[in-house]
């Protein structure tokens, strides 16, 4: 499995990639394997504030339906509506074309928390 280095990840198997104040998030390679095959994405509304660790929407897959938690706070600006017609897209391209929201961050410190690639790919190896 791979995770991207120039990325954030959480604990809840989302990752980020901050580009200026803005950061888009989706969920890791890992996070859509263990799900299976992905049938349906719930996301925000652009303008809904999200907050760390809260859940922000969904995925549901053939096996279950996993909240999404949100790694960082912030107001949705974009959503990724591709996923609404191509919810398939998580499970072939969990960081290019899968990317689900981006966020206007309202606290950078966030970042902070979040595991780089290595400190994530060895959580998910002791999983």
């Amino acid at each position: 499995m791979k995770h991207p280095k120039e990325l954030r990840y959480s604990e809840e198997h989302e990752w980020v990639k901050v580009e200026g104040n803005k950061a888009y998030i989706g969920i890791t390679d890992f996070a859509q394997d263990e799900l299976g095959d992905i049938v349906f994405v719930e996301l925000p509304e652009p303008g809904d504030e999200i907050e760390a660790d809260e859940p922000f929407g969904s995925v549901e897959s053939v096996k279950t339906v996993s909240e999404l938690y949100a790694p960082l706070s912030g107001k949705v600006v974009e959503i990724n509506e591709d996923l609404e017609d191509n919810p398939e897209y998580v499970n072939e391209s969990p960081y290019d074309k899968a990317w689900m929201v981006v966020v206007e961050l309202s606290d950078e410190a966030e970042l902070e928390k979040l595991m780089n690639s290595d400190d994530y790919e060895k959580m998910v190896s002791e999983d």
